[in-house]
């Protein structure tokens, strides 16, 4: 093992970091952890909608992928197609919160440089 403790080529102290300065890189860490924190605030601000049915059904997801209304058209409220409506919320739901999810990836992939996988958050 090298001097120092560390991988050959290391700088004594280093503990074979090659240069790098781990206080650098802890304050670095922080940053983007309090970014990343800003950021999820922001996003829960925002919104995505999607509609199924034509429009007959419109769901709103927050970008905490929350669902925070659903709205469906009085016309699509026969009785006899309660089935068919059912089906629409899901739908609606469903393609709402796949938004909000696309939506906070790529908000969050900003800050990473998309280093870090899909879905971590």
């Amino acid at each position: 093992m090298a001097r120092g403790g560390g991988f050959p080529g290391g700088r004594p102290g280093m503990g074979g970091m090659g240069g790098i300065n781990q206080q650098q890189l802890m304050r670095q860490m922080q940053k983007l952890q309090q970014d990343m924190m800003q950021k999820q605030e922001e996003l829960a601000a925002r919104t995505v909608e999607a509609t199924a049915g034509g429009g007959a059904v419109t769901a709103v997801a927050s970008g905490a992928k929350r669902i925070t209304e659903i709205k469906i058209d009085p016309d699509a409220l026969n009785p006899e197609d309660a089935d068919m409506v059912q089906d629409m919320v899901v739908a609606a739901v469903n393609a709402a919160l796949e938004k909000a999810e696309e939506m906070f990836d790529s908000e969050m992939g900003k800050l990473t440089g998309g280093a870090l996988p899909r879905g971590l958050f």
